[in-house]
């Protein structure tokens, strides 16, 4: 790997990290608070789904 090719890579990286650092913006209370619940329940969905194959597998002695 060429020396000059790798500063390019890594200078083309920087700028296109602060393009997109300059676009973001921090979420609204609102906004995370249901960002946050939405991503909990899907937590717990899955989980129970889990834990159900897990059960269904003891009790019909897959596991």
């Amino acid at each position: 790997m060429d020396l000059k090719n790798l500063q390019e890579r890594t200078g083309s990286f920087v700028t296109r990290a602060i393009r997109v650092m300059r676009l973001t913006k921090k979420p609204k209370k609102q906004e995370f608070a249901a960002v946050a619940k939405v991503t909990g329940l899907g937590m717990v969905v899955l989980g129970a789904i889990g834990y159900i194959i897990m059960s269904l597998g003891y009790v019909f002695g897959f596991v």
